[in-house]
């Protein structure tokens, strides 16, 4: 299976794709997709169309069967959350434009799967991203952080496919509002 890895960024956005058969991975493609030429840098609907039309033209390079992309966190920043949270969404909407099933992650999640703990720091993401798929130097930190969410899916993915086959997953409805409002 070929998977495409996502880490979003207004400024810097991540990807990587690796082919995963089994327990082996093998290293296709990484890079980033950057918004900061002057003549988008004030302009918010072009950085996001750029992105949207990088990862457009990077599934259509590498042809992935599956994508996986981080889950952004709330920094203290609320303005700089929603920005996040909308070059995330140009993003994840290209994968879907593109009919690829998205699977998403948080960073603790990823550094958990490729690092062995949550706390781990870019550069430790880095070194096991280049060990585990056998590359002659380091990636870059946006690229690193893309390969790893790829590679988490390709261990955590497998696991979560066999359990949805086992067992029907559903949503919990306990905490969810009864008609759209509370008592």
């Amino acid at each position: 299976m070929r998977i495409l890895g996502i880490d979003p960024g207004l400024q810097t956005t991540g990807f990587g794709v690796i082919d995963a058969e089994g327990a082996a991975l093998d290293y296709v493609a990484s890079g980033t997709i950057r918004t900061t030429s002057s003549a988008a840098m004030g302009d918010l609907p072009a950085r996001l169309k750029i992105l949207f039309d990088g990862i457009c033209e990077v599934t259509t390079r590498y042809q992935p069967q599956a994508a996986s992309v981080e889950i952004i966190f709330v920094n203290v920043n609320p303005q700089s959350t929603l920005l996040l949270g909308q070059a995330r969404g140009a993003c994840v909407t290209a994968l879907v434009s593109r009919d690829l099933p998205v699977a998403e992650y948080t960073a603790l999640q990823m550094k958990k799967a490729v690092v062995g703990h949550g706390r781990a720091d870019k550069s430790q993401v880095q070194e096991m991203v280049k060990r585990l798929l056998r590359l002659p130097g380091l990636p870059g930190k946006d690229a690193a952080d893309a390969l790893g969410l790829a590679i988490t899916h390709a261990h955590v993915g497998q696991a979560m496919a066999r359990l949805a086959q086992a067992t029907p997953l559903t949503r919990a409805t306990s905490g969810m509002y009864r008609a759209g409002r509370t008592r």
